[in-house]
Parts: structure tokens; sequence; C-alpha cells
């Protein structure tokens, strides 16, 4: 989904408070580097903590050596509670210089003016960042956060499985093939009741909304006219998807329907599913890690998902950005801690783990890596969700994985897109 006009929306009020690029950081930016003394707070997801640690050792290393009387506290958060312990933060006097946000975050926070103007000349490889992270950062031709990592959705499968019960090496190519080849393998391992021949989530709307956008429904739609956005899961087209998504985690997942896609990786570790459809980054997880299995290395295979009517299934295109805190009295520190992350040493640092850059220049050898090949060829044609000043309460009070969950529970399509539609409409267009 392309950006579209967000000024419309009426937040020049809320905009005010936002001033130009904040980073001098005050009288303590122009003492010698050796003497600077504060502490630099950073907010990072736990997956770099159990994914890329060796990552974050090294930028504090190399910010030491420059800054080394200043301490970089990294304190690493969760998905599930991170947004309102954010905005509790910045309600107060503690919060974070650095804060990682989801790709889908980023709006509600540049729009109130949490967010200090970045300059995109301080940072790697900036004239090629891809384009759907960065339009997450963008508000009025200006930049309010920093490009992270990329993720798009891949089928993720267990190649011994399949090759035991449906006698086929790869995952086929279209979803014809592939549900035959599922029905194959859940007559093979179909005496474990437990196990699932692909184990799709129920409230997992990530993969729900990318079968949505593969019937050429949307979410949302913004009305220029009007100058605001309308919820528009009702239409025929999104109806479609979600009837096909829910089709798939009825015949196919065994394990409880009701759960959303935190686990499933874990899922797949324990050998109770053939097939998943998650990040890249997971079927490293399956294998390594804390929950991680090391007797399936060399099982673990990656494709793109195949879609309806023989096409591929369109992905969300996820991520994260870096951004810098308005409040912060360190935002200097809080750049260059960040240039280092994201710069280009560490962008390969990423792509050796299979994690997508941030720029596209870093990004086109990965396409042609099998490892790597489906996850980067799934950019281009990524969906997004609407770039709107709403979004992120509508994900805080789970609008879309509530609808799912009542399908399961037996309301029909029709009745649970039309009640999501309306909370969707009372909430996209505000600014708080």
């Amino acid at each position: 989904m392309k950006r579209k006009g967000i000024a419309a929306v009426g937040v020049a009020a809320m905009m005010a408070g936002v001033v130009a690029c904040g980073s001098d950081g005050g009288d303590s930016a122009s003492k010698d580097p050796g003497e600077r003394d504060e502490t630099l707070t950073v907010w990072l997801m736990n997956d770099a903590q159990s994914t890329w640690p060796e990552l974050v050792k090294d930028v504090n290393a190399q910010f030491k050596k420059k800054y080394p009387k200043v301490k970089v506290d990294i304190q690493y958060q969760q998905w599930g509670d991170k947004a309102k312990k954010l905005d509790a933060a910045l309600g107060g006097s503690k919060f974070p210089d650095v804060v990682e946000l989801g790709n889908t975050e980023t709006m509600t926070y540049i729009l109130n003016g949490a967010l200090a103007e970045i300059d995109p000349e301080k940072y790697d490889n900036s004239d090629t960042w891809i384009q759907g992270l960065k339009d997450t950062c963008s508000y009025e031709g200006k930049l309010y956060c920093v490009p992270y990592y990329a993720g798009a959705r891949v089928a993720i499968y267990n190649q011994e499985m399949f090759d035991k019960g449906a006698g086929v090496k790869e995952l086929p190519k279209t979803e014809d093939e592939l549900l035959a080849a599922l029905d194959e393998v859940a007559a093979e391992y179909g005496d474990d009741k437990a196990f699932s021949p692909l184990y799709l989530p129920g409230r997992y709307w990530y993969a729900a909304m990318s079968y949505v956008a593969a019937y050429g429904g949307q979410i949302a739609e913004y009305d220029e006219g009007k100058g605001e956005w309308k919820a528009t899961l009702s239409t025929p087209e999104a109806r479609e998807g979600i009837e096909h998504f829910i089709g798939l985690v009825k015949k196919y997942n065994n394990g409880d329907r009701t759960k959303d896609e935190q686990d499933h990786a874990n899922v797949m570790a324990n050998e109770k599913a053939a097939l998943i459809y998650g990040n890249g980054w997971e079927a490293g997880s399956v294998v390594e890690g804390e929950n991680g299995n090391p007797e399936l290395k060399g099982k673990i295979g990656t494709a793109g998902m195949p879609g309806p009517d023989g096409k591929a299934l369109p992905s969300f295109i996820g991520g994260s950005d870096l951004a810098v805190i308005q409040k912060s009295e360190a935002k200097d520190l809080a750049e260059e801690w960040i240039s280092l992350f994201t710069g280009e040493k560490s962008m390969e640092v990423l792509a050796s783990k299979n994690i997508l850059p941030n720029n596209t220049k870093q990004l086109e050898p990965l396409k042609a890596k099998p490892e790597t090949a489906p996850i980067a060829n799934a950019v281009p044609d990524a969906w997004f969700t609407p770039i709107a000043p709403g979004w992120t309460a509508i994900e805080n009070q789970s609008v879309l994985e509530n609808m799912l969950l009542d399908i399961l529970k037996g309301t029909s399509v029709a009745e649970a897109t039309e009640k999501a539609d309306k909370e969707i409409d009372e909430l996209i267009n505000s600014e708080v």
C-alpha cells in the first residue's frame, strides 16, 4: 500500500511542537568526546538480543572508543507491551533516547511530536533505503526515523516431511499443488493428533490480510475528497480473502486455532508442523537458539508462499525503524549510535543472518542467495498497513485479531467484518 496524504487528516496543530532536527544535544555536544559522561538509553526489541547480540556488542564497543565515559544502557523490550510502556515513559521523566519502533507504529509517534527529525545525510546508504520503510518515517517531506531492517513473510517448511509424505523435495509452486501435498503429508503424519500439516494460527492477522491482498482487498483506503481513511474489510474482495484464510486454518491447523503466530517457530521446532508462514529469519529460529531443534539442521527450507489463482501470496513488508526521542538531551549521541547500528557494516551482519538490510544496495545480492531469495524477492510486491494516525490504536486494541477470533467462534465473516470496519473507522483517523 502506498503512502497517502496524511496532511489532509488535520494534524498540523500536533506537529507544531516538533522542532527542526534536534541534533546538537545542547551544551554537552560541544564537549570533547572523551569528556562526555551522559547515559544513553536505547530501547531495542528482544529480536536483537536473541538473534544478533554480537552486533549490539560490537556497535557499543565502537561507540565506547569515541565516548569512553558515556554509558549505553540497552533495554530489551517485548513487542506485546512495548507500546504501552513507551507511552507511559514519554509521559514521565524517564524515557529512552533511542527507541526501536515497528514500522506500523511510527506515524502515531511522528504525529504526536514524540520523535526528533533526522538528517538522512548522516546515515549510510540513505539514498537507497527500502521505500516501504522510508515511507513509514516520512511526514511532509521530513524524516523522523531511520530504517533498521526489512522483513517479508515466506513459507518455512520441513523438507524431510514433504519428501516422506508427498514425495516432493521442494515446496510446490502453486496453491493447488501445495494443498494436495499437504493432504498427503497429513495422511503420513496423521496418527499424531497434535500434528498440523500447515500450522496457521487463527489470530495471525498478518497472514489473514495477505489473503485479503491476494484477492484485491485492503484494510482501509484513503478518501482524497473527504480527507480521511475508511475501513474496507466488508468489501467482497476482503471478505473472500478472509474466508480463504479461515478455511486453511480450519482444515490444516490441528493445534490451538485461537492463538497468534508468536510461537509457531517453536511448534515447527517440536516437529508438530510441516509448514508455517513466517518471517524469513524464523527459519533459523526453528533450528537454533533457546527453543530451536538442532536435529532439524539442513531440513528446513524457505520458499515463496503460493497464493490463490496461481500467484504468489502477497507479503506484508514488515520491519523496524530506529528513532530519536524529541525530549532527549543527548540527541547527537543518539543519532551517532543509530548511525553505527544501521551502517553498512552492521547491515552486512544482518544480511549474514538472512535478515533483510535497510537498503536496496545490500538487498540485491540476497535475491540470488538460495536461503534469502524468497524473502528478498517478496519485498517489491509487498503490502503495508494504512499509514494513518490511528493505526497504532487499532493494533493496540487487537481489532483484526478479535475479528478473526470471532469468526473462528462462529460469527459469520459478513457480521465480523462489518463490526471490525466500524471499530476501525472510530480509530483510524484519530490523532491521539
